[in-house]
């Protein structure tokens, strides 16, 4: 009972999230919404015939409905899922949000190595061990991906080291794959290895700061900052 109050008080707010979220979604897919309807009325049509062959149609009414909430929901979180990757490819720093919304023990840096023509390269470290992910044309990021990876072998000494280029070029992963690359590599390192890995890597300088988010198209990188002498 005592939790209640805090029940009744998150329930409109998921709805009002769910709700805003319909809204963009229909802006950004027009589709979106009647396939997801769709696949609901399916399910519940699916359901009421199965119940009127077999003879027990007040019996899979409930059932139904349920079955169909369920499924509606099931299409509408990949509906905008594929909607928000469509969104944001081709924006600088959109490798980086992707990342940073995966679930488990990832430690996202975003934009620890970048040029002024925005092109990235985020750092993940993980079970598997350090994963260097380059958002740009794959004509460019070769040489930043290159020199990331020889600048934090040292401090990752016989950690393996993968990395992975995002983007629609040839051989480059599209954003909407990269979580599950990610979750593919295998298990090299113990939940303690990760956490003294990761302390050894943030003892690195870092080279540049990158705002949170996608960055709008036609914005420029900022420069490093200049070391102080004393």
């Amino acid at each position: 009972m005592a939790n209640k109050p805090t029940d009744d008080a998150e329930s409109p707010g998921r709805i009002k999230q769910i709700r805003m979220l319909a809204q963009l979604l229909r802006r950004a897919n027009p589709k979106a919404l009647p396939l997801v309807f769709a696949a609901a009325i399916g399910t519940l049509a699916l359901f009421i015939v199965v119940g009127v062959v077999i003879g027990k149609l007040w019996f899979m009414i409930p059932l139904a409905i349920l079955a169909a909430v369920a499924v509606g929901m099931i299409v509408f979180g990949q509906v905008a899922q594929r909607t928000q990757y469509k969104m944001l490819a081709g924006q600088p720093g959109a490798a980086a949000s992707i990342l940073e919304s995966m679930r488990g023990g990832w430690t996202v840096t975003p934009a620890v190595s970048g040029n002024r023509n925005l092109d990235l390269v985020h750092r993940v470290v993980g079970r598997p061990g350090v994963i260097l992910v380059a958002e740009g044309p794959s004509s460019r990021v070769g040489q930043l991906l290159g020199a990331e990876k020889k600048r934090i072998a040292r401090a990752a000494q016989q950690v393996p080291i993968y990395d992975f280029q995002v983007g629609e070029d040839e051989g480059q992963i599209p954003i909407g794959k990269i979580q599950r690359h990610l979750t593919k590599l295998p298990r090299n390192l113990t939940k303690n290895q990760v956490t003294d890995l990761n302390d050894r890597l943030r003892a690195l300088p870092q080279t540049m700061r990158m705002p949170k988010g996608p960055i709008p198209k036609g914005a420029r990188m900022p420069k490093a900052p200049k070391p102080r002498t004393k």
